[in-house]
């Protein structure tokens, strides 16, 4: 069973809800999700948010946060799954920001670069990742890594 499989049965099972919230992976991660037979039952929202303005318009991401750590951060990760997880009352929101590449990286912020979130009403956690390889592989890494890490939430 894929993990994306494993990751919808689990929140039947459980009856708990999700939404996710994605920057450099544009909607990859849901679509993961969504590409599971049942998942209507339990993912509610799939936002990219992949501008600022997105950010603090749709996830309620503070833009003096996005000022002081940028968008590419732990802090605006976890917003992004505090926030969606809170305004549209989900059990589980997930997180992504991160420099997919093959532009946009700098020293202190390599391309590659991802920070993924999970949110709970009662937990966040977030995760730095460096990822290698092309834009795609990036993208493909930082979707799996946040599969990986709802699932550790779930079982």
């Amino acid at each position: 069973m894929k993990i994306e499989e494993q990751i919808i049965s689990l929140l039947i099972q459980k009856q708990q809800t999700l939404t996710t919230a994605e920057s450099c992976t544009g909607g990859l991660l849901a679509s993961r999700l969504t590409g599971v037979s049942g998942a209507s039952k339990v993912f509610k929202l799939g936002l990219i948010t992949y501008s600022n303005e997105a950010k603090t318009q749709l996830a309620g991401v503070k833009k003096n946060l996005l000022k002081t750590k940028g968008a590419v951060s732990e802090d605006v990760a976890i917003a992004l799954a505090q926030g969606t997880r809170k305004q549209y009352g989900t059990d589980f929101a997930i997180g992504i920001t991160g420099i997919a590449g093959p532009t946009g990286g700098t020293r202190k912020k390599p391309v590659g670069l991802v920070y993924i979130a999970v949110a709970t009403s009662t937990e966040t956690l977030c995760l730095k990742c460096q990822f290698k390889g092309t834009r795609s592989q990036v993208r493909n890494s930082a979707a799996s890594q946040a599969l990986k890490l709802l699932l550790e939430f779930l079982e």
